[in-house]
């Protein structure tokens, strides 16, 4: 991956002021919904509208913007940006734009990923747990729970030991699935 590109993407996602609040404006988000569209048809995946959309709108603008590029191109816009599965940029932008809207979910198959390897992946697993534990734990314990139908405790037993496991099993509110 171009590093210079992801950096353009990264950088305003960690530190551009992003409003908090609940207010959305529809006319907005049906004309920022085609002008994603504009820019992923032209495969202009890391064009500077496109990253200001995705990393300076408020969480319900977001949303609203890509129901309007849902409802009125057919298509969710990260099944739009799977245009080359391989393609390390899409996939950041994609996990970015997941996170943003439905972060249980990119967190259930991170966690998914991470005790499913061969081997835990420690790293992983830790940050998510530790990371998410007073945040959405209680959504992605749900999510993971249907997704994988096990219990993410009965999963974390089965892959770690020790204090370790008694420690990710304590901060995920062991018993609480």
């Amino acid at each position: 991956m171009h590093w210079l590109v992801a950096i353009q993407l990264l950088v305003p996602l960690v530190s551009a002021f992003r409003y908090e609040g609940p207010e959305v404006n529809m006319i907005l988000a049906r004309t920022e919904a085609k002008i994603l569209h504009q820019k992923i048809s032209e495969k202009a995946y890391s064009d500077e509208e496109l990253i200001r959309i995705v990393t300076t709108r408020s969480k319900p603008q977001l949303n609203a913007t890509l129901n309007h590029y849902n409802n009125e191109f057919g298509n969710a816009i990260n099944k739009d940006l799977k245009a080359n599965p391989e393609d390390e940029f899409l996939k950041l932008l994609r996990a970015a734009i997941k996170c943003l809207t439905c972060p249980e979910k990119y967190f259930e198959k991170v966690l998914r990923l991470a005790i499913n390897k061969m081997g835990t992946d420690e790293w992983a697993l830790t940050r998510v747990v530790t990371t998410r534990a007073e945040v959405d734990m209680q959504r992605i314990k749900e999510g993971y729970h249907r997704r994988n139908s096990v219990p993410l405790d009965r999963a974390i037993s089965g892959d770690t030991s020790g204090d370790y496991e008694k420690m990710l099993l304590a901060l995920i509110g062991h018993g609480n699935a």
